[in-house]
């Protein structure tokens, strides 16, 4: 790594990690003042309190904060380069403005990386969590663990579950009733009074198994006292159900805290669809994937904004990026409602802020003078 790249870094980075601890601070104080309410409701404790908000930090990290402060990092440290006249030093040496923006970027990439690894593998289990935390004063001597009456079809494998409660802790079922065809015409039903996950199967208790073979006009029924079968539906895709089928409309324009692979398994059980519950799983989907090219976004539009000849008071630079990110997320929450809603591709309301704003960067700089 080059001397100035290093400079650059160090100039970018000292900044960044204020933004963000700022940010943080700020965005808590501003939730908790929204928020007392429903404390007090649920009844929470100030440890209570702070679990909270300890459990849903990747989600803020990921959705706000970091982009934010990215941006307003970059704006603030192009605008005190070139205040002191530094980038036009930089441009005299014979480095191109592309040059100088690669620990820009750089930064950007590791940023996405880390919006996408909170949004994989912490955001959703957070959301489930935090829901619990708000939840767990209202009844406390209620077992939360347990959801009653789960019902839902697997499309692809032609599979139908019925379960009376299952744990979402244990994977354990209580009264599982599974039925499924075979290509070749036959059914097969399995009733059962408990069922476990264990090596890579579902274990069933107290088994009264029914096959109907095609053109059969009785069934052939089995009891065994336990019963061992290998199903494409695992106690993660199960909760993975749970989360879907519970998901109100308010939170599917918000934006639900569900992974790819929950959205990619969820739509591979159910191709059929209706039209606008398929809208809104597959603009999470795409919004999913678009995340973490937000932060490459900031940056390309934070360049030509704070890279600009002349002289200029650092706090234009801030006013700048507030304008910028305000102008970004209206955008971004419209698009994403609308796509939902939709009147907008998945594709085209995913990826419309970072394209506009992104190519928007591209042509400023290379106006750049």
């Amino acid at each position: 790594m080059r001397l100035l790249d290093r400079y650059l870094l160090r100039e970018l980075l000292v900044p960044l990690a204020y933004c963000l601890g700022g940010f943080l601070v700020f965005y808590i104080a501003f939730d908790l003042i929204f928020e007392i309410n429903r404390f007090q409701d649920g009844h929470l404790l100030f440890l209570d309190v702070i679990e909270y908000y300890i459990v849903t930090l990747p989600e803020i990290l990921a959705d706000q904060v970091i982009p934010v402060s990215l941006l307003l990092a970059s704006l603030y440290s192009l605008t005190n380069h070139s205040r002191h006249n530094e980038l036009i030093a930089m441009r005299a040496a014979g480095i191109s403005l592309w040059r100088l923006s690669l620990p820009y970027l750089g930064v950007g990439v590791v940023c996405g990386i880390a919006i996408f690894a909170l949004n994989e593998l912490w955001v959703p289990r957070a959301s489930e969590t935090s829901k619990d935390i708000l939840e767990r004063r209202k009844n406390p001597g209620q077992d939360r663990n347990w959801t009653p009456r789960l019902v839902f079809h697997n499309d692809a494998a032609q599979r139908h579950w019925n379960i009376a409660h299952f744990n979402r802790v244990t994977s354990e079922m209580i009264g599982p009733a599974v039925t499924w065809e075979t290509p070749d015409g036959a059914i097969h039903s399995i009733f059962a009074k408990r069922g476990i996950y264990t090596d890579g199967h579902w274990r069933f208790f107290n088994v009264e198994r029914w096959d109907k073979a095609a053109g059969d006009i009785s069934p052939l029924q089995t009891t065994n006292s336990a019963f061992d079968i290998s199903l494409s539906e695992t106690p993660a895709s199960i909760k993975t159900e749970i989360k879907v089928s519970a998901l109100t409309p308010d939170e599917a324009a918000k934006g639900a805290q569900l992974s790819i692979r929950e959205l990619l398994t969820y739509l591979r059980w159910h191709p059929h669809l209706e039209r606008q519950k398929r809208s809104a799983l597959m603009t999470q989907l795409q919004g999913r994937i678009s995340a973490p090219f937000t932060c490459l976004a900031v940056v390309l539009i934070a360049l030509p904004f704070g890279a600009r000849s002349g002289r200029q008071n650092v706090f234009v630079g801030v006013a700048g990026s507030i304008f910028i990110c305000f102008a970004y997320f209206i955008l971004q929450k419209i698009s994403f409602g609308l796509g939902v809603a939709g009147y907008l591709p998945p594709v085209v309301a995913a990826w419309l802020p970072n394209a506009l704003f992104g190519g928007a960067g591209i042509v400023l700089m290379s106006r750049v003078r």
